[in-house]
């Protein structure tokens, strides 16, 4: 703020006619200091510049706090009855914004078909492609939705005590008197009839359902006891990580909902072999781990340049053979470090017993008779031989020499079969060369080489690449590569990880002729992509990442 610059001379006398006393902090009493030339001047000085230093700090903490901030959410609107909750946010915090453009501003195709710059209103985007597919050509963005639309929006199903949940869309609103005539315009050009769809506005939140009782009886629950400030929500919400564009949560109520409806459907029960011929209609397994379901939530944000999906869910829902290995990581970290795409798992000891049991639930036919049928065919004893052929961790790798072709020949190049893909697997080398042995001798030479194996200590190379065999049996570092760990979290503890390099890829992906032109410019941006799923906590969590270059 401008400052008057003084005209006449200074006051013949201090503001303080009394002397000032300071509290030592080396103890003693107060003292008056000795006065020097200058003293009330510089304290002037100090005291405004105290002032104007406050005053910046305090301000630039406001903006940091604006910028990086989500605002109100949809969930504030909705009662903690809901079962299942999706929103975006058009607006997300600062730091969302310039990563969405700066990441989206890459691709030909945002470019060509969307076209949006930061000052855009992204509101008006969409209410244009939705206008140029619908018959109400009367609404006018300016006139009838932009007084009023605000940049948040969310799509539920509540339980509000009747047979099936009730749907309810939400939506931010600016000035409540012109949502509420925009809503009716809406409607009326919907369907003319005033009987479809019913609202209610209050708070800066549109409810809008299929009829008034029910929307007036949703509305009156959130205000008591709001979905934002229920401890489920907040726990998973939580769990899943920083705020994004958009935001998904299902509540432990919504997998008994959801079982209660599947056993329900076409009058089957779930629990058991149904009367008509034999199948089980679902596995109980199924139905038990929704009704013991203790809920999940979701999160897209963008993030360093590229987008990002992390999931955090009740790990009962996953499957505990999916889940319960923390070794995925171990084997995929040491591939080479250009390799091109890989699959890294780990599996618990039990795993194939538990999913065998699944089946058997689902086909009706019992567990041991399953396992001695597969085990017969393949000439192994199982399970205890498939729990000795994955080891401790394994991994199916393709190097960034992949020849594609060399997949749909007979013998491929140099008559090697398929080049650059094995798997590599960590564990007793021995063990997992023996039940190896025991598939080639089931195999009967059909096997096309892709049972051949080299061994090390602790790790086994199996694939048809002689050549590539050999690579595998190395340490490679992928793990250390920046690459790989900018998309892969949780790499040391990970029940399963999955890694792509889009420009180890790019070269055969092009010559392979699959891609057309436009498909082609458009996967050009992109760098890497990682998944990687691990457990902490008795909380399961997911996190998928595309980068771009």
């Amino acid at each position: 703020m401008p400052y008057d610059t003084p005209t006449g001379p200074p006051p013949s006398e201090p503001p303080h006619q009394g002397p000032v006393e300071y509290l030592d902090s080396r103890g003693g009493d107060g003292l008056t200091p000795a006065p020097r030339a200058g003293n009330g001047r510089r304290t002037a000085v100090v005291a405004v510049a105290t002032t104007v230093g406050v005053a910046v700090v305090g301000g630039a903490a406001w903006a940091a706090w604006s910028f990086f901030s989500t605002g109100a959410q949809p969930a504030e609107a909705l009662p903690a009855s809901t079962l299942a909750y999706a929103s975006i946010d058009l607006d997300p915090s600062g730091g969302q914004k310039i990563e969405a453009l700066r990441t989206l501003k890459k691709f030909p195709a945002f470019e060509d078909n969307v076209g949006l710059d930061t000052d855009d209103d992204v509101r008006e985007w969409i209410f244009d492609q939705i206008q140029g597919e619908s018959d109400c050509a009367g609404l006018d963005y300016g006139d009838d939705i932009e007084p009023w639309l605000g940049d948040r929006f969310a799509v539920a199903a509540v339980d509000a005590g009747g047979d099936t949940p009730a749907p309810v869309f939400v939506v931010q609103v600016s000035d409540e008197d012109a949502a509420d005539a925009g809503l009716k315009k809406l409607r009326e050009c919907g369907s003319g009839s005033t009987d479809d769809g019913a609202w209610a506005i209050s708070d800066g939140w549109a409810l809008v359902g299929e009829d008034q009782k029910t929307v007036d009886a949703i509305a009156a629950d959130a205000a008591d006891s709001p979905l934002a400030d229920d401890d489920d929500f907040q726990q998973w919400t939580d769990a899943a990580g920083d705020d994004g564009i958009i935001s998904m949560y299902a509540a432990p109520a919504a997998g008994k909902a959801l079982a209660d409806g599947l056993q329900g459907l076409s009058g089957l029960p779930l629990d058991g072999v149904d009367d008509l011929g034999g199948g089980a209609a679902g596995p109980q397994e199924m139905t038990d781990a929704l009704k013991d379901f203790k809920g999940a939530a979701a999160t897209v944000r963008f993030d360093d340049g590229g987008l990002e999906l992390e999931v955090a869910a009740d790990p009962a829902a996953t499957g505990k053979a999916v889940t319960a290995g923390d070794h995925g990581g171990d084997a995929i970290s040491t591939l080479p470090d250009d390799t091109a795409a890989a699959i890294g798992l780990s599996f618990q000891e039990g795993w194939l017993t538990d999913i065998v049991d699944q089946v058997s639930q689902a086909s009706g036919e019992s567990a041991d008779d399953l396992l001695a049928e597969a085990g017969e065919q393949l000439g192994l004893d199982l399970p205890q031989d498939a729990e000795t052929l994955v080891g401790e961790s394994l991994t199916l790798a393709v190097d960034a020499d992949f020849d594609p072709d060399s997949l749909f020949s007979s013998a491929g190049v140099d008559d090697t079969g398929a080049t650059g893909v094995g798997v590599k697997v960590l564990g007793n080398a021995d063990d997992i060369e023996g039940v190896l042995d025991k598939l080639s001798t089931a195999a009967a030479g059909a096997d096309g080489g892709v049972l051949d194996s080299d061994s090390g200590d602790g790790v086994v190379a199996v694939g048809p690449d002689a050549d590539y065999r050999k690579v595998l049996l190395e340490d490679g570092g992928l793990g250390d590569s920046d690459r790989f760990t900018k998309v892969v979290e949780h790499a040391d503890d990970a029940a399963a990880v999955v890694y792509v390099n889009f420009d180890a890829i790019g070269g055969w992906l092009a010559d392979s002729g699959v891609l057309d032109d436009e498909v082609g410019d458009n996967l050009d941006p992109l760098g890497a992509l990682g998944m990687s799923a691990w457990v902490e906590d008795d909380v399961a969590h997911a996190v998928l990442k595309v980068t771009t270059d």
